[in-house]
């Protein structure tokens, strides 16, 4: 009985690690609506905890030179282009899976066996 009670706590533990995430790395949670917003930042007496500063977005100017523009010109697609880049670097900084997933491109010129 002892030995079915260690397996289940060490099954347990080993689900436990893989369902948390290092705390530097909290995302924000998918909220059902139902109880407390996981996300909300935690009120505390001298204010609110962990607030994110306001993020300018750096498109707005951006857009408006795109308007003044003459559309599809050169210049017009140099700033549409501008504009796509930064969204993408936004997206994709916004869009992580798996941090340890993700494996880093090996550095300089790698050959390879073809055996």
């Amino acid at each position: 009985m002892a030995r079915h009670i260690l397996v289940l706590l060490s099954f347990c533990a080993a689900l436990a690690g893989c369902a948390s995430a290092p705390a530097a790395e909290r995302r924000p949670i998918a909220w059902d609506g139902l109880g407390q917003d996981p996300n909300r930042p935690v009120v505390t007496k001298r204010g609110i905890a962990n607030r994110a500063a306001p993020e300018s977005d750096p498109n707005l100017e951006r857009q408006r030179v795109l308007s003044t523009l003459r559309p599809y010109s050169e210049a017009w697609w140099a700033v549409h282009d501008e504009i796509e880049a930064e969204n993408d670097r936004q997206l994709g900084s916004k869009l992580v899976i798996c941090g340890s997933c993700v494996t880093q491109p090996p550095s300089g010129d790698t050959t390879g066996s073809i055996r």
